[in-house]
């Protein structure tokens, strides 16, 4: 149960990530987001998703 977990965040983890990159905001901006939402595991991950995801780019003009 466990590795599926593990599997699940590591897969939503990557997605983000990638939808970070493809998002037009400057490079600093982009770094600071990934490493939030790398740092912080499963919170920086909700967080991304519920609340970032479509306000990221008004949010880092």
């Amino acid at each position: 149960m466990g590795t599926i977990i593990y599997i699940a965040g590591l897969v939503l983890a990557i997605l983000a990530v990638i939808d970070i990159l493809k998002k037009n905001i400057s490079l600093p901006w982009k770094i600071i987001w990934v490493v939030l939402v790398l740092a912080t595991s499963w919170v920086g991950l909700a967080v991304y998703y519920l609340f970032a995801k479509n306000r990221i780019e008004g949010w880092c003009k």
